[in-house]
């Protein structure tokens, strides 16, 4: 008897673990570029913190509210971003319950070496027409699948595409 039903797609559960292994991959892309930098007072995770948050001013609020980082994790993480000169924190003065967070000059380098990094990655792909159609083709099915997930933890259910 297969393991999966014969409704749901072999493609899909090869997807699913290859999100996985890409986000795990892109962290040993990261890591290894901070060696490369001679950075080691942060981790993977922190600089794709500090990658998302780019040059915005942001609320703590906004990240995880985006589905990028759970609460604990990112307040460790900021804390420690802060602790070593790659964010400033500074509170609302209408709420002082909210803090914005912004790259300081040392987290704006290494975004912008990032930055770098990623344009030389996409640009190793090719930039041919074809090898773009296929990028907008994985992006639109990978917004779907996103899409899909975050209907079901919001509101329990699945709704057609």
């Amino acid at each position: 008897m297969p393991i999966y039903s014969a409704l749901v797609s072999q493609p899909y559960f090869d997807i699913i673990r290859l999100i996985e292994r890409l986000h795990r991959h892109f962290l040993d892309v990261l890591r290894t570029e901070l060696r490369r930098l001679g950075i080691e007072d942060i981790n993977a995770v922190q600089a794709l913190l500090l990658y998302n948050i780019g040059e915005n001013e942001v609320v703590i609020r906004d990240l995880k509210d985006r589905g990028y980082y759970q609460g604990s994790n990112v307040s460790y993480n900021i804390k420690a971003l802060t602790e070593c000169g790659y964010l400033t924190q500074e509170r609302s003065p209408h709420d002082r319950r909210s803090v914005r967070l912004k790259l300081a000059d040392k987290g704006l380098t290494l975004c912008n070496a990032i930055r770098k990094l990623q344009n030389d990655l996409a640009a190793a792909l090719g930039g041919d027409e074809q090898t773009q159609a296929e990028l907008v083709t994985t992006l639109d099915t990978m917004q779907r699948l996103e899409r899909t997930w975050t209907d079901f933890v919001q509101y329990g259910r699945i709704r057609s595409l």
